[in-house]
């Protein structure tokens, strides 16, 4: 069975690169439209949009900034005309020791961007698609969010698990509205962001604590996505998709 996104509007946060960045291109080689959302890296988004086509096009936003987040969000409707899906992707690891000086600003600053965001663009989209007659949301959360994270990573798991109460809500909340909510929880994933993390901890390492004979990479989550997105799983809203080659089952 071929996925079919025709038609389909999707706006994709934290696009240019990793998980985002192939989310993006999956959906949009299945015919959706794509808003291909970054922060800085805009010549990276521009070539992402590019190879896509269907009319994709860019939209830059600083998500720790509320204000910025609404106006990705306007934008998008503004271009667009409408949306059919919201995939919150764009998110910080923000290594932060329990003795570091800066631990509250950095604590701040990882809900800020990966869960403030999503539930302002959630929030939206939620309006958005009640006038519509519905849509379909989908958090890009983590393991960390069941399983906990390392005491550096303390906000990320708590973040993370943000979401995951979000998305839930929001399918419980107003499914009869046609909106469906979706999570998909990957684990240790191949990309620039996890690199130095990889690094320090060891690939071996990494590689003793799942089932599988190599690391999670983005294009093991990108068809999930897009399946999500279409409209055939609709039954599974609210759900919880593990994508951590069983290093965590829940």
């Amino acid at each position: 069975m071929q996925i079919d996104l025709k038609g389909k509007n999707i706006l994709v946060t934290g696009a240019s690169r990793g998980i985002g960045k192939a989310i993006a291109e999956t959906i949009g080689g299945a015919g959706a439209k794509v808003a291909v959302h970054f922060y800085s890296a805009e010549k990276e988004a521009s070539l992402v949009a590019r190879s896509i086509g269907n009319g994709a096009k860019t939209f830059q936003a600083g998500l720790e900034s509320p204000a910025e987040c609404e106006k990705l969000f306007e934008n998008v409707i503004k271009d667009f005309g409408s949306l059919d899906v919201l995939v919150n992707n764009a998110g910080a690891m923000i290594m932060a020791g329990l003795d570091d000086k800066d631990w509250v600003e950095k604590w701040d600053r990882t809900m800020a961007i990966n869960l403030r965001s999503a539930g302002i663009l959630s929030r939206l989209a939620v309006l958005h698609f009640k006038k519509k007659g519905g849509g379909r949301i989908i958090n890009i959360a983590s393991r960390a969010a069941f399983r906990g994270d390392t005491p550096e990573f303390l906000a990320y798991a708590a973040s993370k698990g943000g979401m995951v109460a979000l998305s839930r809500s929001i399918a419980r909340d107003f499914g009869k509205d046609g909106i469906k909510s979706f999570i998909i929880a990957p684990g240790w994933v191949r990309t620039e962001a996890t690199r130095e993390s990889i690094e320090e901890y060891g690939e071996d390492q990494i590689l003793g604590g799942i089932a599988l004979d190599r690391l999670t990479e983005p294009k093991d989550i990108a068809p999930l996505a897009a399946f999500l997105a279409s409209g055939l799983a609709d039954h599974a809203t609210g759900g919880t998709f593990d994508v951590n080659a069983a290093s965590y089952v829940h």
